[in-house]
C-alpha cells in the first residue's frame, strides 16, 4: 500500500465511522420521537422527525461513499500489485538474460589475467611488488608488448556492452526502491567499464603506432622508443585491470541480486562485493565465500566470473 492509498483508507474509515455515528444518533432521536408521540407534543415530534431523517440520510450517504471508495481503492491497489508483479518478473527475466550474455564475456578476461598477474597480483603501475607486468625492460618488454597485441585480437571489448543492466532498471519501479548504494555502484561500474573499454581501444592504437611496422624486438633497442612502448604497456595494463575488476564485480553483483529472487529490490549491499580492494585478487578472495553461496541457476556466482580458466 503506497502513501496516498494509506491516507485514502483513513478517509474511508473516517467516513464510515461518521456515517455509523449519524445512524446511531438518528436512532437516539427516534426514541425521543416516540416519547413525544406518547406525550402528544406534536411540534417537538415533527422537529425530531426532521432531525432523525437528516441524520439517517446523511449516515447512509456517508457509509455509501465510504464503501464505494473502499471498493475503488481495493481494486486500484490490486491492479497496482498485479502491475508490480508483472514488472518485477520482466526485470528478473532481463537480469537473467544479462547474466547469461555476460558470463561468456568474462572468459576473455583470462587473457588479461595471465599478463597482469604474472609474478604476483597486479596492483598498479606505481606499486609493482613482485609482479613482472610493470618491471620488464628491453627484450622482455618487447615479448610482453607482442603478447599484448595478440590479446587484442582475442578480447572483443565491444561485448562488454552486454553488462549494461541499468537500462533494464531505469524504466521500472526498481530504480526507486533499490538500495541507493547498490544503484550508485551499478551506474559507477557501468561508467568505468565503458571508460576502460574506450581507453583500451585508444591504448592499443597508440602502442601499434609506437611500434610501427617494425619487429618489436628491434624497436625496443631504441631507448626512446622503449620508453614510449613501456608507457603504452603500462596504460594498457591500467585500463585492462580496471576493466576486469569492474566487469567481474558488475556481473557478480547482478548474479547475487538475481539469487535474491523477488526480494532483490529490498536487498542490502554486501561489503564483500561492493567495497573496493587493493588488488583484483584481494577482491576475488574476499567475495568468493559470498558468491559461492549464491546461484544464477547454472552454477554459483563465482564460477560465472570465469577466473583462472583457460580461454
Amino acid at each position: 500500500m503506497n502513501f496516498s492509498a494509506g491516507h485514502g483508507y483513513l478517509l474511508i474509515g473516517g467516513l464510515i465511522l461518521v456515517g455509523a455515528g449519524l445512524l446511531i444518533l438518528s436512532l437516539i432521536v427516534n426514541l425521543r420521537v416516540a416519547r413525544s408521540v406518547r406525550d402528544d407534543v406534536r411540534h417537538r415530534e415533527k422537529l425530531l422527525e426532521y432531525y432523525r431523517n437528516i441524520f439517517s440520510q446523511l449516515g447512509v450517504i456517508l457509509i455509501g461513499i465510504g464503501v464505494s471508495l473502499f471498493i475503488f481503492f481495493f481494486q486500484q491497489n490490486y491492479q497496482d500489485q498485479r502491475k508490480r508483479e508483472t514488472e518485477l518478473q520482466q526485470v528478473l527475466a532481463k537480469l537473467a538474460a544479462r547474466i547469461a550474455r555476460g558470463a561468456p564475456v568474462m572468459q576473455s578476461l583470462d587473457e588479461f589475467d595471465e599478463l597482469l598477474d604474472e609474478g604476483g597480483p597486479y596492483l598498479s603501475p606505481d606499486l609493482g611488488g613482485k609482479n613482472t607486468a610493470v618491471s620488464l625492460q628491453g627484450t622482455e618488454l618487447g615479448k610482453q608488448a607482442a603478447k599484448i597485441l595478440l590479446v587484442e585480437h582475442d578480447v572483443d571489448i565491444g561485448e562488454f556492452e552486454a553488462l549494461n543492466l541499468s537500462r533494464d532498471f531505469e524504466a521500472s519501479f526498481v530504480v526507486n526502491e533499490l538500495d541507493p548504494r547498490l544503484w550508485f555502484d551499478i551506474v559507477r561500474d557501468e561508467s568505468e567499464i565503458k571508460y576502460a573499454t574506450t581507453q583500451l581501444a585508444l591504448d592499443y592504437k597508440d602502442l601499434q603506432q609506437t611500434i610501427g611496422g617494425e619487429p618489436v624486438g628491434t624497436v625496443v633497442a631504441d631507448p626512446e622508443k622503449e620508453r614510449r612502448i613501456k608507457q603504452e604497456v603500462l596504460d594498457i595494463f591500467y585500463d585492462a585491470d580496471l576493466l576486469r575488476q569492474r566487469a567481474r564485480r558488475h556481473l557478480a553483483r547482478a548474479c547475487w541480486l538475481f539469487g535474491q529472487g523477488r526480494g532483490f529490490v529490498k536487498a542490502a549491499p554486501v561489503d564483500a562485493i561492493e567495497a573496493d580492494a587493493r588488488s583484483h585478487q584481494e577482491w576475488l578472495d574476499r567475495s568468493k565465500p559470498v558468491l559461492t553461496q549464491s546461484s544464477s541457476g547454472s552454477g554459483d556466482c563465482f564460477k560465472l566470473l570465469q577466473y583462472g580458466r583457460a580461454s
